[in-house]
């Protein structure tokens, strides 16, 4: 499915929004025969499997303007990518520690005009500055994230959810839920319940505050 996958479950984009979505494809498709960053079987399906997962963040939670949002282990993209689509008034940064990813992410947020995103090549412990949010996809176990991401956390608050980190994952998630310690407060949402696609039948979101 292409781009209606979008506007099935989001309305009131500009037009500008609409066509840097609708740019995505091609430009990954093009950046991929170059680097893989997407997994070839993946690229088919980038705006259900990659863009409208990405959004599950914008379905779960409000940023609001001028919130500063760390996009971890960003790998191509995701979630800041189509996050910085839909929140053109939130600043991301979008870190990861290979190299060609990084120069990829950052020639796609060139060729879609986004001025908000701001890709660097770094390793979560050499980052910083400090964030409303810390975003992840498929990065590490949950302990791991929240280690890594507690001191990356500004303690003022802006949005309506207290700052955290906010990570998308699949597969057994209450496992890694229990790896943290004891009194530790998570939500767990299923992404399905924002979309009803198949595709996110086992996917979730783990929120946790951090501030």
């Amino acid at each position: 499915m292409g781009l209606e996958v979008i506007t099935k479950y989001f309305a009131d984009f500009t037009d500008e929004q609409m066509e840097q979505f609708a740019k995505m494809e091609n430009l990954y498709k093009d950046w991929n025969s170059k680097i893989n960053v997407i997994s070839r079987k993946d690229i088919d399906n980038l705006y259900t499997r990659h863009v409208l997962h990405s959004l599950s963040i914008a379905a779960f939670t409000t940023f609001t303007n001028g919130s500063r949002i760390l996009d971890l282990g960003t790998g191509g993209g995701f979630p800041g990518i189509p996050m910085a689509i839909f929140y053109p008034d939130v600043d991301f940064h979008l870190i990861d520690g290979t190299r060609k990813k990084i120069m990829v992410v950052q020639e796609v947020a060139d060729a879609l005009g986004l001025q908000n995103v701001y890709a660097r090549q770094a390793r979560a412990e050499e980052t910083k500055d400090k964030y409303d949010f810390v975003l992840s996809r498929a990065v590490a176990p949950l302990d791991q994230l929240v280690e890594w991401s507690r001191p990356l956390v500004s303690k003022k608050e802006r949005n309506a959810v207290p700052n955290g980190l906010i990570t998308l994952k699949g597969g057994a998630v209450d496992k890694e839920i229990k790896s943290l310690p004891k009194g530790t407060y998570t939500e767990k949402e299923s992404i399905n319940q924002y979309f009803n696609e198949e595709e996110f039948d086992e996917k979730f979101l783990i929120y946790v505050p951090l501030s």
